[in-house]
């Protein structure tokens, strides 16, 4: 029996997708953002996993993101072997895939299919197709024939040239070869010094190995901007259209508030900032996060903060509140759901809320997988009326949009 592995890389960081989303450095890697209600990665490890003639999966990420990768795998743990650290190159990611690989129990296997994670829409039938080019050549690759009309440009920007585009394709993955042939490969570049190639199939032609192309489509994309990510996001949609899921779209809202006692920081939407006083509660009294949080539990109708988090309960003595957050986005996933937007008021008349606003939208989206554009933080005082407006408390108002498959409601 031939058997076939999958090296999937999952390593890289995915900055333009932050960066086009309004996100931070510390907002998730492209690869671990939300996808239709799951982890980008999810969706290529589910194909791969559910495929008869796929006999082991392997990931190669980075090291900081064991959490994201069992978030993303954990469904999928069937066929995945142990997950490896990725290099400083995506060249160096996939010889450590290989190598993995070829440490299998059972021995290497005969194939191997390399897959950025970047790509979540591969098919099932694009995974036959390469499998059957395999056949008759020790490398074949997914790829779509070049379609628009190709201009070749000057020193100044202007037309130099109109170029042949009959003989052009655009290289994506999976990309399949024969196992040896491409390990090795890629051995003898890492001891060359070699690390300028720019996919697999270009090592492959170095050491002279045949690479059959097999016809992909555009709906194979490379996810690399928030663009993408939206066009990938109508693409699932429309299929899950097709297959009779209908999405409905719910709104959440919650409010906080809690008393000031002696301190000298507050924590307000994922931000410690220095203050005169702290806020009085069990956790860390995060008005804005427990009101976010039971935004998102109201619009799945899961309760409140409260119930899920009793402040009778020892164990969440000083928490941090984005514990409450992670599980309310949690929550969500588990019913196939998706975040739209949220949207967060601090009633308060200090600290001031300015200076610390795209550090409290990026601390969020981070927590909820999305862009930060897609987090609303505001703050207004009270005029100096009432408690808060005496400076004896603060409160929050959220509102959360989600959007949940109807055969979850």
């Amino acid at each position: 029996m031939t058997t076939t592995a999958v090296v999937v890389v999952a390593a890289g960081r995915g900055t333009r997708v932050e960066a086009s989303t309004g996100g931070s450095a510390s907002a998730r890697p492209k690869q671990y953002r939300l996808l239709a209600g799951r982890p980008v990665l999810s969706h290529s490890l589910a194909v791969l996993s559910r495929h008869p003639a796929i006999t082991a999966v392997v990931v190669v990420r980075h090291p900081d993101d064991h959490a994201l990768y069992e978030e993303a795998a954990a469904p999928y743990a069937g066929k995945l072997v142990a997950p490896v650290a990725g290099g400083a190159t995506r060249q160096a990611s996939v010889l450590a895939g290989l190598e993995a690989l070829s440490a299998l129990p059972g021995g290497a296997p005969d194939r191997v299919l390399i897959h950025d994670a970047a790509r979540p829409l591969l098919s099932a039938a694009l995974i036959d197709d390469l499998i059957a080019a395999l056949d008759a050549s020790p490398g074949a690759i997914a790829a779509e024939p070049v379609a628009d009309t190709l201009k070749r440009a000057d020193a100044n920007g202007r037309i130099a040239a109109t170029v042949d585009r009959s003989a052009l394709w655009r290289a994506q993955t999976p990309q399949g070869f024969h196992f040896d042939a491409i390990r090795d490969a890629h051995r003898k570049a890492a001891d060359a010094n070699r690390h300028d190639f720019t996919d697999d199939a270009a090592l492959a032609e170095w050491i002279g190995l045949p690479v059959q192309l097999v016809a992909s489509s555009g709906t194979n994309m490379k996810l690399t901007t928030a663009a993408d990510m939206d066009l990938a996001e109508r693409i699932l949609g429309s299929a899950n259209s097709s297959a009779a899921t209908a999405w409905e779209t719910r709104v959440g809202s919650g409010f906080d508030v809690h008393r000031v006692a002696e301190g000298d920081h507050v924590w307000l939407c994922g931000v410690k900032i220095p203050h005169t006083h702290r806020l009085d509660g069990h956790s860390d009294a995060d008005v804005g996060l427990h009101a976010l949080t039971d935004a998102l539990l109201g619009a799945i109708g899961d309760g409140d903060i409260g119930y899920h988090f009793p402040p009778s309960d020892e164990q969440w003595r000083g928490a941090a509140s984005r514990i409450f957050l992670a599980h309310a986005v949690d929550l969500v996933r588990r019913r196939g759901g998706r975040i739209t937007n949220v949207d967060v008021t601090l009633l308060c008349e200090a600290p001031k809320v300015g200076p610390h606003r795209p550090a409290m939208s990026a601390t969020i989206a981070e927590i909820l997988g999305i862009g930060a554009d897609r987090v609303g933080i505001k703050a207004t005082t009270m005029e100096r009326l009432g408690f808060i407006g005496r400076g004896e408390g603060i409160a929050a108002m959220a509102s959360a949009t989600v959007q949940l498959p109807t055969a979850a409601s």
